[in-house]
């Protein structure tokens, strides 16, 4: 049976219900005090006129009207509680119209439904939250498909440009092409190794531990230091402990491409990095900051996206593969935190990872 005529079942059991009880009562509290025959009182010399009220001559009279009245209930509750129950399944019938759109790939239709806010109302408007962040991230999949599977054409075919080359001349310089060849290969696990820790840190694929990301900081200076000095570059750290939970090699890596970012998109010379680590209600902090070119708002609400590079501040002895910020990104929001892009008045960007804290003497 379906939910509405369930439903009508439903009211129409209640209505008979209630009328019997009713009816009940009225047996119960009137008629059984009712004299089943007429009574003489002895010593009376008045007589009575008109019917008198005995118990089988009010159940003839009240039976039937009794059951006229079962039988009006009965229409009434069925007719009445199909039309109520299709007015009050209207709402879901709207619902499940939706659901079949988008059980079909149409994520772009809307419940939208008018009326008070009640349970339904809700509920449609909790799956239009849903819908919306559904073809968001299907839209986001999309487009980072298909720059994914251009990122990775581009240095397949340089790879058999190179070869072509070295196969219809044999007498070209092999070492020259075996060179090229190792550093667009080299591009390419980079690329795609980026692409496998984006997708690891996006499914949330991980074992959670503590962690402290002013370790996570130090280490990630200490091995980019190098880097910073050919560059031309100061690394200025400072901070708390900063105890948090989540997956050290990907905090790791948050920390790394924040502090490579901020070494090679700098000043040409004398550039500096701050790395700072922060305790704050709830939370702890890691903020990176640059020197540099000012950037403005559009470029810098950008950045995060796959394969945007922010070509006005490459420098032109760097080619990433363009998944630095959004690794940090995907990183962040795995592990329940919030990611802030700010750019400095004079010039640079101030970027802040704020990850939930935890208690540094608690016993996990």
């Amino acid at each position: 049976m379906s939910v509405r005529l369930k439903l009508t079942l439903s009211y129409t059991g209640f209505i008979m219900l209630a009328g019997a009880l009713l009816l009940a009562a009225v047996w119960l509290f009137l008629l059984r005090y009712v004299p089943e025959r007429a009574l003489i009182i002895p010593g009376s010399t008045g007589t009575s006129h008109g019917v008198f009220p005995i118990r089988s001559n009010l159940l003839r009279v009240f039976a039937p009207r009794a059951a006229a009245v079962l039988a009006f209930l009965l229409v009434l509750g069925l007719v009445g509680g199909w039309i109520l129950a299709g007015r009050m399944l209207g709402p879901l019938t709207r619902i499940t119209g939706a659901t079949r759109l988008a059980s079909t790939g149409s994520l772009s239709h809307r419940i939208r439904l008018p009326g008070r806010k009640d349970e339904f109302r809700e509920l449609a408007d909790v799956f239009d939250g849903m819908l919306e962040r559904l073809e968001a991230h299907v839209a986001e999949q999309q487009r980072f498909a298909a720059n994914a599977s251009h990122e990775l054409r581009t240095p397949l075919a340089v790879s058999k440009a190179l070869l072509d080359v070295a196969r219809t001349d044999p007498n070209r310089d092999t070492g020259e092409i075996i060179d090229r060849l190792h550093a667009v290969n080299t591009r390419a696990i980079d690329l795609t190794e980026a692409l496998l820790l984006l997708s690891r840190a996006d499914q949330r694929s991980f074992t959670r531990e503590p962690v402290d990301l002013s370790l996570m900081a130090d280490e990630a200076t200490e091995t980019l230091l190098p880097l910073a000095e050919k560059h031309g570059v100061t690394i200025e750290t400072r901070g708390d402990i900063t105890p948090t939970i989540g997956s050290p090699a990907l905090l790791l890596q948050l920390t790394t491409n924040l502090v490579h970012n901020a070494i090679v998109h700098n000043l040409p010379a004398q550039g500096t990095v701050w790395v700072n680590t922060s305790v704050r209600p709830n939370t702890v902090a890691l903020t990176v900051e640059n020197t540099g070119e000012k950037l403005t708002p559009e470029l810098l609400s950008t950045l995060t996206e796959p394969f945007q590079r922010g070509t006005e501040r490459i420098r032109t002895d760097h080619a990433g593969v363009g998944l630095g910020l959004a690794i940090v990104k995907t990183i962040t929001h795995a592990h329940d935190g919030t990611l802030t892009l700010t750019p400095r008045t004079a010039g640079g960007i101030r970027i802040t990872v704020e990850l939930p804290a935890t208690d540094p003497h608690s016993d996990r």
